[in-house]
């Protein structure tokens, strides 16, 4: 398969990208992508990138992330801009990219913990999460040509516990190695509509 990962130069990105490479073609996209740039948060340069890079089998996004907030200073227009890369973004990547996938495609995307578990100072994530969860529901029943849609709900991330770990104490970080897992099932398997909990 020709696999294009957004996002393929972070934390996740690269061991997911070097995971898949030992059995697909990887197209490797980001703000300064190896293969091709791209800015999930402007509709008009996900165009361009799947323009750029052409006939593709599966499109997965680890790119973006929430900031943090404090609920008591939280306002609209936090929440917009929190909303506009890992929310509309990976959003803007299905419904532009359902013009260029193959028949039998698949998307994948990234959610988080926080759509089921409360924290604190990750309000707008907690948004973020849910609506993503729910938009892949709905896009699983709806997108053509037999093409699926999974997201992969991550907890923090082994390899993020040292930077992040005193943020969220008493939360179990999962395994870098079980949570690429959870990414190419999505991808190599045949579901759609699930929201993969990688909670560790």
């Amino acid at each position: 398969m020709r696999i294009l990962v957004v996002g393929a130069s972070g934390t996740i990105g690269r061991p997911l990208c070097a995971e898949l490479a030992t059995r697909h073609e990887v197209i490797a996209a980001g703000r300064s992508g190896r293969d091709v740039a791209v800015d999930v948060t402007e509709a008009e340069s996900i165009e361009q990138m799947y323009r750029r890079v052409g006939h593709v089998d599966a499109c997965i996004c680890v790119a973006a992330s929430g900031a943090l907030d404090h609920f008591a200073d939280l306002t609209e227009a936090a929440l917009l801009k929190n909303m506009r890369g890992k929310l509309f973004g990976q959003i803007n990547l299905v419904l532009i990219g359902q013009r260029y996938l193959a028949n039998n495609g698949s998307f994948t995307l990234t959610s988080g913990i926080f759509a089921d578990e409360a924290w604190p100072r990750v309000t707008g994530g907690a948004v973020i999460s849910g609506g993503l969860h729910s938009f892949v529901l709905s896009a699983a029943i709806e997108l053509p040509r037999g093409l699926r849609i999974n997201a992969v709900s991550p907890t923090m991330v082994a390899d993020s516990a040292e930077e992040f770990g005193e943020l969220f104490p008493g939360m179990k970080p999962v395994a870098m190695d079980s949570l690429i897992a959870a990414y190419v099932d999505c991808v190599e398997g045949s579901g759609t509509g699930t929201i993969v909990k990688a909670y560790g």
